[in-house]
């Protein structure tokens, strides 16, 4: 116990991968004495972009701030409607209403906890001017669909894939798919900068929009020393201060060195799960369409109705084992009051447990997970 008297886990949720590649590449920018936005942030989004195969990439403090800065680049303004996967945390929705639109949340699929395609139409009103699916803990939403949807309806499309960079579809990448991506570098995110998002997008004039809105409306202090000209920056538009910094920077081009072998190492320690599941009764493992790569930001299973999620969390943690929830059913949320019915949503946030995962993970600990598991379900009479 600590001096708070709370459980410090054995087998905690997520942990970053850090080694000396980040000191390094933060000491180095530390010494060059620029260490706000600046040729580090550069480089982050350079290599990002390379990486996806996309045009333009624009780092940002988190990806809240990338989607709110990608709705107001696609023209959404008061009194429009953003359909919205309802299956997600609430940043989603904030970032419609961050625009004074109103968020109007779809139901998603039960297998795959993402926006179910075959419902999106009955939502599309005279209104709706965007989609955002959400790539859901990692795993792409069916996009064929969702793109065939938003062009017959002449809607645009902001992917959130917060958790899932370096995820595909069929053989994209998703954030690379719609008009805009938005990425997340948070803590317990697959690469992580501490917080930090990113916008990409192959259209040159929503880049542009994009990156003018993030440093207030104005041009970049790097731009501006790269010049040979004394110039005053202008002031064209009602920016935010969304910039980030190249202290985070450089943990972000450290971690994106990391990131095919996380992905292989979580990959490898899902199959594992899958496999050691199915010794315990009442815990349903996560569904993986046959034509996305999941990336498994998080290892999210369902528990049985007859399961109280809550007391399997403290019972768990109490054993030394951190869990949590997976995350939100939207429209169930008060700040958003939406008449929106999304049942499956709802009964996947009531039951969904997410366990731990992360890339220094051994199979041993997924061993001890689950004879936790097996002890509370003796418990409780369920086995």
């Amino acid at each position: 116990m600590n001096k708070n008297n709370k459980t410090i886990p054995k087998v905690p949720l997520a942990k970053p991968y850090f080694d000396s590649d980040e000191l390094d590449e933060i000491r180095s920018v530390l010494d060059s004495g620029w260490v706000s936005q600046g040729p580090k942030v550069k480089e982050f989004e350079d290599k990002a972009a390379e990486y996806l195969g996309v045009k333009y990439a624009i780092a940002v403090t988190n990806c809240t701030a990338a989607l709110h800065l990608s709705l107001l680049s696609v023209g959404i303004k008061e009194e429009d409607e953003v359909l919205v996967a309802d299956y997600t945390f609430p940043a989603t929705g904030h970032s419609v209403l961050y625009c004074r639109a109103k968020p109007v949340f779809v139901d998603v699929d039960s297998r795959t906890y993402n926006i179910d395609p075959s419902l999106i139409e009955d939502k599309i009103t005279d209104k709706t001017k965007a989609i955002i699916p959400v790539h859901t803990f990692g795993q792409p939403a069916e996009m064929d669909e969702i793109m065939d949807i938003a062009k017959d309806h002449n809607l645009k499309v902001i992917e959130d894939a917060a958790c899932a960079f370096g995820a595909k579809y069929k053989n994209n990448f998703v954030g690379t798919i719609g008009d805009i991506g938005c990425f997340s570098f948070h803590a317990r995110k697959g690469i992580t900068t501490g917080e930090g998002g990113m916008a990409v997008t192959n259209d040159r004039n929503l880049a542009d929009f994009i990156r003018n809105l993030s440093i207030f409306g104005a041009t970049s202090a790097w731009d501006r020393e790269k010049s040979n000209e004394f110039t005053i920056p202008e002031f064209t538009k009602v920016g935010y201060n969304y910039k980030m910094s190249d202290v985070t920077a450089a943990i972000g081009v450290a971690q994106l060195r990391k990131l095919d072998k996380i992905i292989v190492r979580k990959r490898e320690l899902a199959r594992y799960w899958d496999e050691k599941l199915q010794e315990i009764n009442f815990i349903e493992s996560p569904y993986v369409s046959d034509n996305v790569k999941h990336v498994y930001q998080s290892y999210v299973v369902l528990v049985d109705k007859r399961i109280n999620r809550n007391n399997m969390i403290e019972t768990l943690l109490k054993n030394g084992i951190q869990t949590q929830i997976g995350t939100y059913a939207s429209h169930a949320q008060p700040v958003y009051n939406s008449n929106d019915r999304c049942p499956i949503s709802l009964d996947i946030f009531k039951r969904s447990l997410a366990l731990p995962m992360y890339y220094q993970m051994k199979e041993e600990d997924i061993d001890a997970v689950v004879e936790s598991f097996k002890k509370a379900m003796e418990e409780l009479k369920l086995t």
